[in-house]
């Protein structure tokens, strides 16, 4: 039986990753372990997906992962700005590359076939707004702010996996990250270490009151809003390909979606009946923290097709409001 290991299992994207694939691949042929730095992760039992605690940092704690018939590993684990209370740039340096590089010296050990691996789309922010993101596109990040360090290290990862598939023929994909849209109970993010409520968050529930919901800028500034089943898709197509020795990929949908449209489509899946929210342009504001993601090449060499358009990415974030299933990893 296939092994696949989900590294940063516990994390919001990684969590949701972890459920997508163990309902995707056939159980009589692979078997998803979940991996995290919690010590306990008991959620993932109701799944039937074993869970084994390992910090990747620390190369005793990978000696816990299986040795044997690893097909592939999912490397999602890592410390982000949005979630770093204060400032602490050494951590992004342990965290991504140092666990990177002991996650890979695992891969290379016990031949393990296959590592997948999510960078930042921050290494392209320095493109003018509106740009369309090609994959093969030279990196153009800032070298400057709260996220220079972090961007430098998902970099120096990706240059520690291509040595990796060069010197020792592990397959590598490698997906570039937009915001990825999942619900979490924890409602807050570190913006240069400040605790926020996420503007998302506070767009939801001002529409689940009726109250007024604020475009800052123009209405027309438009992003990639990727729902993360449509990620889990595209990694796992790139799991269970026999053809691709690497790949380099932009996980997104490809679809420009606007201000406006985003705020209509919250309207429309969150406002009651009776109390629809007030739509309030605010064009003196600051409108950004978007990109737009050409993913041709994913639809071309994996077979992705993105399932998920703004309106059923808001649907089924209220549905997840509902279960509210991975409480246990998030903390109210």
């Amino acid at each position: 039986m296939k092994k696949i290991i989900v590294l940063g299992a516990t994390g919001n994207v990684g969590s949701y990753f972890t459920k997508y694939a163990s309902e995707y691949f056939p159980k009589e042929e692979y078997q998803i372990i979940a991996s995290g730095k919690r010590e306990k992760a008991d959620v993932f039992k109701t799944m039937g997906i074993e869970y084994i605690s390992v910090d990747i940092t620390k190369p005793e704690d990978i000696e816990k992962l299986p040795k044997e018939d690893v097909y592939a590993v999912v490397l999602l684990a890592a410390v982000i700005p949005a979630y770093m209370d204060g400032y602490h740039p050494e951590n992004y340096l342990e965290s991504i590359i140092m666990g990177t590089y002991n996650v890979l010296e695992y891969c290379r050990i016990n031949h393990v076939e296959k590592l997948l691996y999510s960078t930042s789309c921050y290494d392209m922010w320095e493109y003018p707004s509106g740009t369309i993101i090609m994959p093969d596109m030279p990196r153009k990040f800032s070298y400057t702010g709260d996220h220079a360090m972090y961007v430098i290290s998902k970099n120096t990862s990706c240059e520690l996996i291509e040595h990796y598939h060069q010197q020792y023929g592990l397959k590598t994909f490698i997906f570039r990250f937009p915001t990825v849209y999942s619900y979490s109970t924890n409602h807050y993010i570190y913006p240069n270490g400040v605790k926020t409520l996420r503007p998302l968050y506070k767009l939801i529930f001002n529409a689940m009151e009726g109250k007024p919901l604020e475009i800052w800028g123009d209405p027309n500034y438009a992003k990639d809003m990727l729902y993360v089943d449509d990620m889990g898709q595209m990694f796992c197509l790139a799991i269970e390909n026999q053809v691709l020795q690497k790949g380099f990929y932009n996980c997104g949908t490809g679809i420009p979606v606007t201000l406006m449209e985003q705020m209509e489509a919250i309207i429309k899946v969150f406002c009651p009946e009776d109390k629809k929210s007030e739509i309030i342009v605010l064009r003196d504001k600051i409108a950004g923290g978007g990109i737009l993601m050409n993913v041709d090449n994913a639809k071309e060499e994996l077979g992705y097709e993105p399932k998920f358009d703004v309106v059923k990415l808001f649907e089924s974030f209220k549905e997840e409001m509902k279960y509210d299933r991975f409480v246990e990893l998030r903390g109210k």
